[in-house]
């Protein structure tokens, strides 16, 4: 193997790791290049390798993902509590307001088919520009941030405030947000501009 390049398995590793959430099976062969035979196999040598590593992979029929290993329990949450009694950093922050300005205003969490009904972690991505999983996974432990099903696909989870983020900001309603209307439109924009070239991507594929 030529110096640089991953073997299947150390490759499966990195792009579990990298999205923090489970992957479809058939969009990790898209991204490898990998037979569903090949899959199985490198997904095979990775668990043997993760073994007493303390992280572990969690497989269904159609989904993988990187998960931290049952014995790791106890010390992971000694962890969770750490961040708990911490204060939110700039990038639980900036993840909370591209939320926030993407929540509905008739109501935390309130169902709706539009874009202002929250955002993915894609979106919250595509608007910061980096890997936002760490902080979604903060502000879902402190209750800021609630999860549903995302209603323009049932494959990913819609981020909106919770009333606990709202009363925590002295607000009543997402509308009450400083120039709502003007970053609201804005990150819906940015938002819309993700789900364009995800769609040029999966029809290129």
């Amino acid at each position: 193997m030529m110096r640089g390049m991953l073997t299947p398995p150390a490759a499966l590793h990195a792009i579990l790791f990298a999205s923090g959430e489970p992957l479809a099976k058939k969009d990790i062969t898209k991204l490898l290049g990998l037979k569903e035979s090949e899959l199985a196999i490198a997904l095979k040598a990775l668990i043997a390798q993760l073994d007493g590593h303390g992280v572990s992979i969690i497989e269904t029929a159609t989904e993988l993902e990187l998960r931290t290993a049952p014995e790791a329990a106890n010390i992971v949450k000694k962890l969770r509590e750490s961040e708990l009694s911490r204060e939110l950093g700039k990038a639980s922050i900036e993840t909370l307001a591209v939320i926030a300005y993407s929540t509905p205003t008739s109501g935390v969490g309130a169902p709706t088919e539009s874009v202002g009904g929250g955002a993915t972690r894609g979106e919250v991505d595509w608007v910061r520009g980096v890997n936002s999983s760490t902080s979604l996974r903060t502000l879902l432990m402190r209750g800021l941030i609630e999860g549903r099903e995302d209603p323009r696909d049932k494959r990913r989870v819609q981020y909106s405030l919770t009333t606990e983020a709202l009363a925590h900001l002295g607000l009543t309603n997402a509308g009450d947000l400083p120039r709502h209307a003007e970053l609201s439109a804005g990150a819906h924009i940015l938002i819309e501009n993700e789900q364009a070239s995800t769609a040029a991507v999966d029809l290129n594929s």
